[in-house]
């Protein structure tokens, strides 16, 4: 490790957050092109495009609820996917330079969906919900290993 303590670990942590964050701001730019169209036509051209059944249940659900969408609602997921982008940048490049507190976050935040994660892999389990589970639980633990770490070369352990 060098002088400056970081670590490639957290960096991959940082760059994996930053990811999400451009992933979401693409998500709610993509949402912003639906204002002023027919969202529930936009949902039904999908159902189409994926070859699903619009008489199956959720295909069905998903064409009900693009049927009730307004351009107020998808102002508003655009802006929180804005305000998720940010916070998610700010905790990347906190671990990025190595802040103490974006490792906190990093560990809080996480931990937080940790148990939304395990009950939805309970009821319905997929490698998805399984992959999701495992690798932020993995980043958790590893906050948590830094903080620990980090600590006791403060304390000079």
């Amino acid at each position: 490790m060098n002088k400056s303590g970081l670590h490639a670990g957290v960096r991959v942590v940082a760059v994996f957050e930053a990811a999400k964050a451009a992933l979401v701001l693409l998500a709610g730019m993509g949402l912003l092109t639906l204002i002023h169209k027919d969202v529930q036509e936009v949902a039904e051209r999908l159902v189409e495009h994926f070859h699903m059944n619009p008489a199956h249940h959720y295909p069905q659900v998903f064409i009900e609820a693009a049927s009730k969408v307004t351009d107020a609602n998808l102002w508003m997921m655009a802006g929180l996917a804005l305000l998720y982008a940010i916070v998610r940048l700010v905790e990347a490049y906190g671990l990025w330079w190595n802040r103490r507190w974006a490792e906190w976050f990093a560990m809080v935040s996480g931990g937080l969906y940790i148990p939304v994660e395990i009950y939805e892999v309970v009821h319905h389990v997929t490698w998805i919900k399984i992959m999701v589970l495992v690798v932020n639980t993995g980043i958790v633990l590893y906050m948590g290993y830094e903080l620990r770490r980090s600590r006791s070369v403060a304390a000079g352990g």
